[in-house]
């Protein structure tokens, strides 16, 4: 299928902080020199979430129930 799987490619760390403003910041810090591939937004299942790689590689998605 195309894909192949090397370290970091292969699956998400997952992070869900407790308000959309430390979402936002650790966000930004790991998306600094990385690639964001889904930004933060509000999602239909009511949640912030977003998607990125950070400069290393490694996939990292965030989802934060908070509304605040």
């Amino acid at each position: 299928m195309g894909f192949a799987c090397k370290a970091g490619n292969n699956t998400y760390i997952n992070l869900e902080p407790d308000t959309r403003a430390e979402t936002d910041r650790l966000f930004a810090a790991l998306a600094a020199g990385g690639k964001v591939e889904s930004p933060l937004q509000e999602m239909f299942w009511g949640d912030y979430w977003g998607t990125l790689t950070d400069q290393f590689g490694i996939q990292w998605m965030f989802n934060c129930a908070s509304k605040t």
